[in-house]
């Protein structure tokens, strides 16, 4: 009888936890969803401001990565296109400048074929006096080359000035603005006399001095105005300029007034000068 007791013992230990087993199982299924509900709640409530603070960083960091690496694109062809322009800006100025020097030698070839009566030599100014303008500079030419004292000198169109001194390999040229500038000119059309004369203050407007125009003289304003043939030092027929102003003068016998120079004496490159001497008959004198 004691042995059937023990026996049924384990028996109910059994049964007994198997029933609290099933009873826990139970209790979990029915609470397992509200649970883990719970759970999955909080893990997001405490990871999802995490994730997206982590996705907001890593798209700020990729947009700066991005904005630095486009920034350093863009600073790259910046240079590039400084050094373009720096290159572009060089040619232009180069071929500015062969503009310039090619239509002074056609300004050049075009007086040789108007004085085609003269021989000539081309010649380039390497000096002046102090001031803003040419009113005494140097060429690179002298007696090697034939030049001599009271040759002409021509640029841009017209009559620049006369050599007063020269060397073996330069020489010095009075222009016709100069204060000491006197020439006896001629209207081109009419054939009548006058006095040109330099004045540095008029040249500041870009005027020479015209004087001792006969009142009833047929010069007006707009003439042509050439050296005269009975010029002393000046080949007749070298342009001067036009008459700009004319006006009577207070003895009312002459007129006197301005004329415009055709040579900007502002700018002085090349130059011709007229290797012809001027022929006074000097000869017949002596």
């Amino acid at each position: 009888m004691e042995e059937k007791k023990e026996v049924n013992r384990p028996l109910r230990f059994t049964l007994t936890g198997l029933t609290v087993l099933f009873i826990l199982l139970i209790g979990v299924s029915i609470f397992r969803g509200s649970s883990v509900n719970s759970v999955q709640s909080v893990v997001k409530s405490v990871l999802m401001p995490m994730q997206e603070g982590i996705n907001k960083t890593g798209s700020a960091i990729l947009d700066a990565v991005t904005n630095v690496e486009s920034l350093r694109r863009a600073q790259t062809e910046n240079q590039k296109l400084k050094e373009k322009i720096l290159s572009l800006e060089q040619e232009i100025g180069l071929m500015q400048q062969d503009k310039y020097e090619i239509d002074n030698y056609r300004k050049l070839f075009e007086l040789t074929n108007q004085y085609e009566d003269y021989e000539m030599t081309g010649a380039n100014v390497i000096a002046k006096d102090s001031g803003n303008w040419f009113h005494s500079f140097i060429i690179d030419k002298g007696t090697n080359d034939g030049l001599a004292v009271d040759m002409a000198v021509l640029a841009q169109g017209g009559l620049a000035g006369i050599i007063t001194s020269v060397g073996p390999s330069s020489a010095r040229v009075m222009s016709i603005i100069d204060d000491s500038s006197n020439i006896t000119s001629m209207s081109m059309s009419t054939k009548e006399r006058c006095m040109i004369s330099g004045d540095l203050e008029l040249y500041e407007d870009g005027r020479m001095r015209i004087m001792y125009v006969d009142k009833d003289s047929g010069i007006a304003e707009g003439d042509k105005m050439v050296t005269s043939n009975i010029s002393t030092k000046y080949l007749p027929g070298l342009l001067i300029g036009y008459v700009d102003k004319l006006e009577t003068d207070a003895n009312n016998m002459t007129k006197s007034g301005t004329i415009i120079p055709y040579v900007d004496f502002s700018h002085l490159d090349t130059v011709l000068v007229i290797t012809t001497l001027k022929n006074n008959g000097d000869d017949i004198k002596k």
